[in-house]
């Protein structure tokens, strides 16, 4: 009701100022006519018009007519038609309209004032006839009244807030914010009030800044009964009042959590059970406590507090299940002890004092039972270090081990030898009592250490189970090599040496290891033939010295002497061997540097010349370079032609490196490397055999003179052996006169050649010449001697 009073009383106003005057009197305008008279009369001011600056026009009309606005009047106008209004500017002659008689002033459609709250406009006055301004233009604006046609919008659609669990009365949660388009300046219509539709009784908001604080305290609040709310916030114009309007927005609240719950195991006693022979470190089991918070605050520790396993069990906690998980810290023995009572304490890592205690704790009970098993025998030691001398004899006994059955059964136990570590069955152990004896000798030169593996196993076990202990054997020494001397010793002595000159020192080794050293007693042998020349001085440091024991040597008279030492060692058995020192006479300078020996001593100290050695390869060079000679000049060598004569064509001469079977034997030698190399290519035949007939083509079939009948047989003889020749796979490439030395069975002719003919001389018949026909007319002539009688 009280709106609709206020705007019956802005009607009642606005009607009021519907006319405006826009001029009090006539104004002065310049004119041609008033040009003229510039100089006669004074400057004048011109008599405007007022009115007022805006008008007033409501928005969202709904009536049918165009909506008065008000009304334009100037003093220019007095009301006898010659006026005109012009209206201008911003929807003007579209939106607005001016009646140009009148002056009054509508809109043509209702306006929307979001979108546009005033325009403005311009209004002048002309004469109607000439169109002439009467009066310059006034600015005006039309301003549209509010009214409440928008709802509240809230920036956002869905909020998203959390606020802690236990939280107190009035905790802040969120602020929510909504707006409205209406005009904040005119009335209530964008005076907005906030008010909660769902949420009650958890939260409140407060109706002026749209912020949302819980409604009850710490006790009602609490996450693990409820941890998610849906509150609708309310936000209404007309400050809340009756026939405002109303928008709404969703905020979903979320209670974090605090440590407000302290662990709880799921069950008050566990049990498990565990094999004996389990390894250290291996898992047990698992216990379990549930926690009612989330994340950090679920986080717990597990401790073993209590029991007889204090040293013998370690708990610890999985962090991706936050179970606590029972591990073996010491080996079990069933036989020893068959279970263990622990007592299990578990609390949270991150404890909050301000809503749970430090004591905030449970307790747990576990019992573990040892379960038996067939264990394998086990040594008494962790490993076995024996000794042995390396002279002792086969079979004797070098130590022993032992193993026993660690079950109640106590089983006895077997032993062997693993052969992986003692391929070469050195050493053999009893199996009954563990003894380890000697199979083969020793040398302690050649192996000073020997491991081996020794198994213990049970006589009678449900199982193939053992056990594996390494024994490590030392082999002592024994004094049984002599000592030699260190390496080959060859020195020599100048002619012009004098008495006790020293010419080399020698030394000697011994495979041998005593203990207190080596000691090594070095002098000349008992037989040796130096003894005037040459003397051994022991250095009492594992050397000795050869001297000299005269002055002057003669190369020419003896160029090489061979001095036999002795070495012998101080332990017992002694043992001592003779190595021999060669000594080469050379001639020296003053300073004792060698200058000449002998020639083997010359050879075996400086080698070959250069000279010697450039001959050499000189030599080896002239060797090959006449190999490569030889070779080419083999390759360049021409074969023979295969016909020696080009003018005999019926015989062809072919010459061979090797003998063949005679004229007739075709298969000594290869034809076909006088063929095309790309007939070859396409058929290779063997030249042993005869090729199938499949192979070859049938010769072709060639046009004879057909003979008489008395040399049918020189016709069958002549055709078969030119099938013959035209099938020969044999037959060279070219064409060759094929000859044969048969001329048919009972010519009255005989044969033609020369060679075979009887004497010219004897008579002959040669009338059957005349026989032959005309062909043989002129033979007939001249070998008949008697005239022809044929019919020319």
């Amino acid at each position: 009701m009280r709106t609709w009073i206020i705007l019956l009383l802005w009607a009642c106003a606005h009607q009021s100022v519907n006319a405006v005057t826009l001029s009090r009197g006539p104004v002065r305008r310049k004119t041609k006519e008033t040009e003229g008279r510039q100089d006669k009369d004074l400057l004048r001011r011109s008599k405007r018009g007022w009115m007022w600056r805006q008008f007033f026009l409501q928005e969202e009309y709904t009536g049918t007519e165009h909506q008065y606005i008000g009304k334009l009047h100037s003093d220019m106008d007095r009301g006898d038609g010659t006026v005109m209004y012009v209206l201008a500017g911003e929807g003007a002659g579209t939106i607005f309209v001016i009646d140009s008689n009148s002056g009054d002033l509508h809109a043509t459609r209702s306006l929307d004032r979001e979108e546009k709250p005033f325009y403005t406009l311009r209004a002048q006055v002309v004469n109607k006839k000439n169109g002439l301004p009467l009066e310059p233009e006034t600015e005006f604006t039309v301003k549209l009244h509010d009214i409440n046609d928008n709802e509240p919008k809230f920036d956002k659609e869905v909020y998203t807030a959390s606020v802690p669990e236990r939280s107190h009365i009035g905790t802040y949660v969120t602020q929510v914010t909504a707006h409205d388009a209406d005009d904040e300046m005119f009335g209530y219509s964008a005076k907005l009030a906030y008010s909660i539709s769902q949420g009650h009784p958890y939260f409140s908001v407060e109706p002026n800044t749209g912020i949302i604080r819980t409604a009850l305290g710490p006790s009602d609040m609490d996450r693990e009964q409820r941890e998610h709310y849906q509150v609708v916030i309310e936000a209404k114009d007309m400050a809340g009042q009756r026939g405002g309007l109303t928008g709404t927005t969703t905020v979903n609240i979320s209670l974090t959590d605090v440590n407000d719950n302290p662990p709880r195991f799921t069950q008050s006693i566990y049990q498990f059970s565990v094999p004996e022979i389990t390894k250290v470190g291996s898992l047990v089991g698992r216990i379990r406590a549930v926690d009612a918070d989330v994340g950090r605050n679920a986080e717990m520790d597990y401790t073993v507090v209590n029991g007889d396993g204090l040293d013998v069990f370690d708990i610890s906690t999985d962090r991706n299940t936050q179970e606590g998980i029972l591990s073996l810290k010491k080996p079990l023995d069933y036989e020893k002890k068959k279970s263990y009572m622990l007592q299990i304490q578990v609390q949270n890592t991150h404890p909050d004092t301000q809503f749970l205690s430090m004591d905030a704790k449970d307790i747990a009970n576990i019992r573990v039972s040892v379960e038996d098993v067939d264990e394998p025998p086990q040594f008494e030691k962790i490993n076995y270090i024996l000794e042995v001398k390396e002279d002792a004899a086969v079979g004797t006994v070098i130590g022993s081990v032992s193993a026993v059955d660690p079950d109640i059964l106590r089983s006895p136990v077997k032993y062997s030898i693993d052969r992986h570590t003692d391929v070469d069955r050195i050493f053999g152990v009893y199996a009954g009592n563990g003894s380890i004896f000697l199979q083969r000798p020793l040398d302690r030169e050649e192996f000073a250490w020997h491991n081996i593996s020794v198994i213990a196993t049970e006589f009678i076990s449900s199982c193939d189970s053992s056990n594996v202990m390494p024994v490590y054997i030392r082999v002592l020494d024994v004094n049984d090599n002599p000592p030699m001397l260190a390496s080959f010793y060859e020195t020599f002595v100048c002619e012009n040496a004098k008495a006790g000159q020293k010419i080399q020192t020698i030394s000697a080794v011994d495979p041998d290891d005593p203990v207190g050293g080596h000691r090594f007693l070095f002098s000349l042998a008992p037989e040796s033939s130096v003894r005037a020349n040459f003397s051994v001085r022991d250095n009492g440091d594992n050397t000795a010295g050869i001297f000299t024991r005269r002055t002057g040597f003669g190369r020419m008279h003896k160029s090489t002497h061979l001095v036999a030492v002795v070495i012998s060692d101080g332990h017992i058995p002694m043992q001592s061997s003779t190595g021999t020192l060669t000594i080469r006479v050379c001639t020296c300078d003053r300073d004792g540097n060698m200058e000449m020996c002998n020639a083997e001593a010359l050879s075996s100290t400086t080698g070959l010349s250069t000279g010697a050695l450039v001959a050499i390869l000189l030599c080896i060079l002239i060797l090959l370079l006449i190999v490569v000679l030889f070779a080419a000049l083999k390759r360049q060598k021409k074969k023979e032609p295969l016909i020696i004569s080009k003018e005999d064509v019926r015989d062809n001469v072919v010459s061979y490196n090797d003998e063949g079977g005679g004229e007739e034997d075709t298969q000594a030698f290869d034809i076909g490397a006088l063929r095309h190399p790309e007939v070859m290519e396409e058929s290779k035949l063997r030249r042993d055999i005869l090729p199938p007939e499949s192979l070859y083509p049938p010769p072709p079939l060639r046009r004879t003179m057909v003979p008489s009948r008395g040399n049918a047989d020189v016709r069958d003889f002549i055709n078969q052996r030119v099938q013959e020749n035209d099938g020969n796979p044999t037959a060279p490439p070219y064409d060759s006169l094929a000859t044969y030395a048969y001329e048919g069975n009972g010519s009255v002719a005989e044969s033609l050649s020369s060679l075979g003919s009887v004497s010219s001389e004897g008579e002959q018949d040669y009338n059957y010449l005349s026989e032959w026909g005309p062909r043989f007319r002129k033979l007939a002539d001249m070998y008949g001697g008697e005239d022809s009688d044929w019919d020319s």
